[in-house]
């Protein structure tokens, strides 16, 4: 096991942090704008949302990289300086978390679909390696794979990943079947994990989809067929649109009322997605004091 993660585990269970682009937005950024652009056009910004979460009691923090690969860049021409955002996205974070919090930089998905024919496997492993060797060169602690709907493009992002030697969490979208527990495409938590943990992911887990109250399913499902450590991040329950604007309901008193089952059930991370604030993540460092008190 990575050194890294083997020390990380030893204070299990982990805090993660919670929402990056609900927070992004609150302050400033404009929908159909590009969120990771704002690592140099607004750094105060995006440091302000990792210094939030760090304060908040994280463990471990994200990155504002989410969407840094050249594929999803080239919709806002800037497929070129896919490894220079990703550097300042790394840099800022790390510059938040100081010695307080490990940092494990954001890979999400492209927007194309392997599928459709949009892009080849091929392509998706050199958007996904360029982006991985920068996180890894500007000094990430690891790397989340996140918001996965296709497992082979998950299985691309995690090869190009696993190449910088970092521990890797490998994150998909299960919020689909009569349990919850399936991707939009049809594939079950548990052959998910399977998959992932055949391809050398380091943790594995779920994120984004449904409200919390899914996910007990699905990391039930997720550890009945893997030992690996469990990711849990889910949004703040779904959103309802209004005057314009997508608002989650979830409150952290609510969100936390699952967290015992969620660890119950396996998860040795836990933090929060989309709606999430952090005020949601100090709610659920209280639960967690009494399960391992940081420090």
């Amino acid at each position: 096991m990575h050194e890294t993660l083997a020390h990380l585990l030893l204070r299990a269970p982990i805090l993660l942090d919670g929402a990056w682009g609900t927070e992004l937005q609150i302050r400033g950024l404009a929908i159909g704008d590009c969120p990771d652009a704002l690592s140099l056009t607004h750094p105060d910004w995006v440091l302000g949302v990792a210094r939030s979460y760090v304060d908040a009691g994280s463990d471990i923090i994200l990155t504002n990289t989410f969407g840094a690969n050249r594929i999803a860049l080239a919709r806002y021409g800037l497929a070129d300086r896919a490894a220079e955002l990703n550097r300042a996205g790394v840099a800022l974070s790390k510059q938040a978390a100081g010695d307080r919090a490990r940092v494990f930089a954001s890979m999400g998905p492209t927007g194309a679909l392997l599928m459709m024919g949009d892009v080849t496997a091929d392509e998706l492993e050199v958007a996904f390696r360029e982006q991985a060797q920068a996180i890894a060169d500007a000094g990430a602690d690891g790397i989340a794979i996140e918001t996965m709907s296709d497992i082979e493009e998950a299985l691309c992002a995690l090869r190009a990943a696993k190449e910088t030697g970092l521990p890797v969490a490998a994150c998909m979208v299960f919020d689909s079947g009569a349990d919850g527990a399936h991707t939009m495409m049809g594939l079950s938590a548990s052959d998910a994990a399977r998959a992932l943990a055949d391809a050398g992911a380091d943790i594995m887990g779920a994120n984004c989809g449904a409200g919390i109250e899914s996910f007990e399913t699905v990391c039930r499902a997720l550890r009945s067929a893997t030992t690996l450590p469990l990711w849990i991040k889910a949004n703040a329950g779904l959103p309802v649109l209004e005057h314009g604007s997508a608002l989650y309901k979830t409150t952290p008193s609510e969100y936390t009322s699952f967290v015992p089952e969620l660890l119950a059930a396996g998860a040795s991370f836990i933090g929060g997605c989309c709606g999430t604030t952090p005020e949601h993540i100090r709610a659920i460092r209280q639960i967690l004091g009494q399960y391992h008190p940081k420090g």
